[in-house]
């Protein structure tokens, strides 16, 4: 840590997915830049798929990935438990049923905007079911497409983080997904825990802590 003293400034490259940087990131990384003066953060969302990509080409330091991809290659930690929620309007014919994710791509959806990583991650999904997700409008993060599921504008699906944060009442019905693929788990990543550079480490290990607290 002697180049902080020095006052010499790094830059941590952090990629993550949807939930890490809405739900996860945003009090941590506060906390650390303030801690640490001489540090940069390009914090950037991108589908866990790329994310892992990048990191086993030396692009960036860390990332935060759905267990979902291959990890092979990489060091990983469990960072948080990731399951997402299909939401439904009150009134939606749907709403007192038990729905898998392809029932639900008959109707009409509220989605992320296209280049989110959730967005792209529940196009995939559909897509390996033989099915297009039927997104009608698009919102800028989880409150917004909360709130528009909640107003009868469509299906939305959003992780459990977003509606325990959620502190509006609730005029819409949530039910969480089954399938594998959204039981997930986040994972803090890197080609090499012990080989960061010493500002990326510092980042690393002001991630980890809480971890390592609550194991």
């Amino acid at each position: 840590m002697a180049e902080y003293a020095k006052g010499i400034k790094g830059q941590v490259r952090l990629l993550c997915n949807s939930t890490a940087l809405s739900e996860y990131l945003p009090e941590p990384l506060a906390d650390f830049l303030r801690e640490q003066p001489n540090l940069e953060i390009d914090l950037q969302e991108w589908p866990s798929l790329r994310i892992t990509q990048a990191l086993r080409q030396g692009t960036a330091d860390l990332g935060i990935i759905s267990d979902a991809v291959d990890t092979h290659g990489l060091q990983t930690l469990p960072f948080r438990d990731d399951p997402l929620v299909l939401i439904l309007p009150l009134e939606h014919p749907l709403a007192n049923e038990t729905v898998s994710f392809i029932d639900s791509l008959q109707h009409d959806y509220v989605g992320l905007a296209a280049h989110s990583a959730l967005a792209v991650y529940l196009e995939e999904q559909a897509l390996h079911a033989g099915f297009r997700l039927q997104t009608r409008i698009r919102a800028d993060n989880f409150d917004g497409v909360i709130r528009m599921v909640a107003r009868g504008a469509g299906l939305g699906i959003v992780p459990q983080a977003a509606l325990e944060r959620w502190a509006l009442p609730r005029d819409f019905k949530a039910q969480p997904l089954r399938e594998d693929w959204a039981c997930r788990q986040l994972l803090l990543c890197a080609r090499s825990f012990e080989q960061l550079p010493g500002y990326a480490k510092a980042l690393f290990e002001a991630l980890a802590l809480p971890l390592r607290k609550n194991p």
